[in-house]
């Protein structure tokens, strides 16, 4: 069923949500973009900008690491001073309520854990940008740290001081392996879903892209909640094409 309007599209995810045990909630870009982050896929976004650092790329060349911590500390404006929005309100709700046993995510912005949900209950597919790791001993950094050293080093990326190794966010850049542990507890949450919302998601990126058809294929209610179609519209069982903060907004609760 493909909502005609957001009123109808409420109504409709009210009467999921009220008969439904245990609600997973899968968010892409779309959740946050009304928070200022920006998208990174869309028209527009900011891969239509410049082209992303691979991963092989980060490793071999100490310009390619200078050049992904200076646009990462070029982009704190956005990512710095943002606050979750309906979208995310919403969600922590659910999850107050017992609804939700935590949200499966393929954003990097910390707003999941910001909005009230426990962080071992935020299951981040491609990391998170909040902070950094190092590479090699996995020492984590909090961004000042690694700020004022490569302010003081004139644009260099700094070094792991304790082995030597890259500093990286701890987010999964292209051609990096996707973490094991994450996927895994993706898919155990999605398998025990009787309803699962894919929220602001193209649904695109593979292997990510594949958790809201399993959810349907073993049995849960699907509901797409996405400005753009999808591949999987067709299969669900409601697809809302409007703002995601209006559709989620009245589930907000004190």
């Amino acid at each position: 069923m493909i909502a005609p309007d957001v009123k109808t599209a409420i109504a409709r995810l009210r009467e999921l949500v009220e008969s439904s045990d245990v609600i997973v909630p899968f968010t892409g870009a779309g959740i946050s973009t009304e928070c200022g982050i920006p998208d990174f896929r869309s028209p527009g976004g900011i891969w239509t900008k410049m082209r992303p650092i691979d991963f092989s790329d980060f490793l071999a060349s100490q310009e390619a690491r200078d050049e992904s911590w200076r646009r990462r500390f070029a982009m704190e404006e956005s990512f710095g001073g943002a606050a979750p929005g309906r979208g995310h309100k919403a969600l922590a709700s659910l999850y107050r309520a017992g609804k939700s046993p935590g949200v499966i995510t393929q954003n990097i912005d910390n707003l999941h854990q910001a909005s009230g949900i426990a962080p071992e209950h935020v299951v981040e597919l491609h990391g998170n940008t909040t902070y950094a790791t190092c590479l090699d001993c996995g020492t984590r950094y909090e961004l000042p740290w690694v700020k004022q050293r490569y302010e003081a080093a004139r644009g260099r990326a700094p070094s792991c001081p304790d082995c030597n190794g890259h500093i990286k966010t701890a987010t999964v850049s292209f051609g990096q392996s996707m973490p094991a542990e994450a996927m895994s507890r993706a898919e155990e949450l999605t398998l025990s879903a009787d309803l699962f919302i894919a929220i602001g998601s193209s649904l695109v990126v593979w292997p990510a892209a594949g958790f809201p058809l399993m959810a349907k294929r073993s049995g849960a209610h699907l509901v797409i909640i996405n400005r753009e179609p999808t591949e999987f519209d067709d299969v669900a069982d409601l697809v809302a094409r409007h703002d995601i903060g209006a559709v989620l907004e009245p589930f907000i609760t004190a």
